[in-house]
């Protein structure tokens, strides 16, 4: 696949909304560990480019900054260290213009923010990713992570890669794959060495679902009883489809990044576009019949299962929730409609579906049928 320049034209509406949900969870995970007293913490930005996009637009090393410096007092307060990791190559080039660019940017925002250097080291790399990684692995397992790969491609989703991450414990990790290349280049030899795809099968597959079709690919190659949780994002580029796929172990990891992916798009959380047609559906057609949504088609599940007894207490319908890949808002809404319907019965004044009162408090809250 040709190496395309990113940064020689400003970033384009799908490579912000990418950066956003880097930028987004970097907001989300700084707190949660360096809240918890945690001596030290690290971040790696495998793909950095050189900090800035050619309109001076920033790009994930300069946002992961700004996000480190939004939580200055709590790194005071805490005493927690951080090292950021960030790494731009330029395969094939003598000059490397961009990582010198990079350890410019960054080394200007730290002259500019001149507190952060209390707790804060940027360590800098300029080597191909592919050796780097397995470099940087024992730091990775070492310390609690976050690690980014911003890929122009798809060779990091790889079994070799995705078998060590799925290896780490205290690791939440954000890949960006080229998902679309698959749909053209699926059955050659270098893409079957990344993932193996039945030909047929990506023939028969819309474009719009070609990020979920690699995201399922991905789960194969897990071994069955792997506690990691995968979950994809995807983004449209013109007629292209790319995507973010978010991993962690942790259930707290999920219940933020959800988060994040519902917030963006309140209609599938899955997706920059309306993946599934979900406004079509909301509505009825010429011969008055309604579609169903992701949400409704969520929701009855959820119903069937609570009715029957599958789903017994808030701690088994909050991993049923995140497990489809929403939030618990939806499902407290059935909850509380069946208890109004005098279907479910529960103590209290909530169905307790919520991370806080399921893993932190464990608060939990048995339901029964009404007869």
């Amino acid at each position: 696949m040709p190496y395309i320049d990113l940064h020689t034209k400003p970033f384009d509406s799908g490579t912000i909304a990418k950066l956003e949900i880097f930028e987004d969870y970097a907001k989300a995970w700084l707190p949660t560990f360096v809240m918890a007293g945690l001596p030290e913490i690290h971040v790696f930005d495998l793909f950095s480019g050189p900090g800035y996009d050619c309109r001076e637009v920033p790009g994930s090393p300069i946002r992961i900054l700004q996000k480190i410096n939004d939580y200055l007092g709590y790194f005071f307060q805490k005493g927690t260290k951080i090292t950021l990791h960030v790494n731009e190559f330029e395969r094939g080039k003598r000059t490397q213009e961009k990582f010198e660019m990079l350890k410019k940017n960054c080394e200007d925002f730290l002259i500019t923010n001149p507190r952060l250097r209390h707790f804060l080291t940027i360590s800098y790399h300029n080597e191909d990713t592919e050796t780097l990684f397995f470099k940087l692995l024992p730091t990775i397992r070492k310390y609690p992570s976050l690690v980014y790969i911003d890929q122009n491609g798809i060779k990091f989703i790889a079994h070799q890669y995705i078998s060590e991450l799925e290896k780490l414990r205290t690791t939440d990790f954000l890949y960006f794959v080229s998902s679309s290349y698959f749909k053209r280049l699926g059955g050659t030899k270098e893409f079957r060495k990344v993932l193996a795809f039945d030909l047929d099968e990506l023939a028969e597959e819309k474009q719009n679902n070609m990020h979920r079709l690699v995201a399922g690919k991905i789960k194969e190659i897990l071994p069955p009883s792997t506690d990691l949780k995968l979950f994809p994002f995807s983004i449209k580029k013109g007629p292209n489809i790319y995507g973010i796929i978010f991993g962690a172990k942790h259930y707290l990891a999920v219940d933020k990044f959800l988060a994040i992916a519902w917030e963006r798009n309140k209609l599938n959380g899955e997706a920059d576009f309306d993946i599934d047609d979900d406004t079509y559906k909301s509505g009825y057609d010429l011969f008055g019949r309604k579609g169903i949504t992701k949400i409704e088609k969520f929701q009855s599940d959820l119903k069937q299962r609570l009715c029957s007894g599958e789903i017994r207490n808030n701690r088994e319908a909050l991993i049923y929730t995140y497990q489809c890949g929403h939030i618990p808002e939806h499902a407290k809404e059935v909850a509380r409609k069946l208890r109004k319907e005098q279907i479910l019965i529960y103590s209290g004044k909530t169905p307790g579906i919520n991370y806080d009162n399921v893993f932190k408090k464990q608060n939990i809250v048995n339901y029964k049928i009404q007869n």
